[in-house]
């Protein structure tokens, strides 16, 4: 029996084609399942299915440059506001003409309790890992650290108290107000 290998070649070609086209089934499947399905049981042919599902990128593109319209918007009025409020708070003048707060920091000191807030932006998340940094390398034990966000300004609260070593130095929570207070300086200038 001879081998002809222009069957094998059409053989090939088959095969590569039906892989093809299977490989095409399970994608149009996979974007099929990506558009919202109308509540029609009857099956569409794959041209709609396409066609919907440009539609709805379409929709999707729309929406999020009207999404994108409404931010800028939204902070061009809250930066406004921000800078026209005179607000009394001790964390007031944190505000900067650019309407983004500078980092604050307020350090109380309770007999060997120490409980440090500090208020920072988005932008300056890793004041609070430096601030961990300095406690630790002060000898101070991290009792408990929560943060909370509230638009774009972020409050840290960390209670802890002097260690051991740090206890028998009486100007040990003095000196971790200036090392903080001086890093917060620093950051913000």
């Amino acid at each position: 029996m001879e081998h002809n290998p222009s069957s094998s070649s059409r053989t090939d070609r088959k095969t590569i084609e039906r892989n093809r086209r299977n490989q095409m089934k399970v994608l149009y499947s996979k974007l099929n399942s990506l558009v919202p399905q109308q509540s029609s049981r009857e099956v569409t042919s794959l041209t709609d299915q396409l066609d919907e599902a440009a539609k709805y990128i379409k929709k999707l593109q729309t929406s999020l440059e009207k999404m994108k319209e409404k931010k800028h918007s939204l902070m061009g009025t809250e930066r406004g506001n921000m800078m026209s409020s005179t607000s009394t708070s001790a964390f007031s003048s944190g505000v900067s003409s650019m309407g983004v707060k500078s980092p604050q920091i307020e350090i109380r000191q309770m007999g060997l309790a120490l409980e440090i807030v500090l208020i920072t932006g988005l932008d300056f998340q890793f004041m609070f890992n430096e601030t961990i940094r300095v406690l630790h390398e002060e000898g101070v034990d991290i009792v408990n650290a929560s943060f909370s966000v509230v638009e774009d300004t972020v409050f840290h609260t960390i209670h802890s108290q002097i260690g051991e070593s740090a206890m028998m130095d009486p100007e040990a929570a003095a000196r971790i107000s200036e090392r903080l207070n001086k890093f917060i300086d620093e950051a913000s200038a």
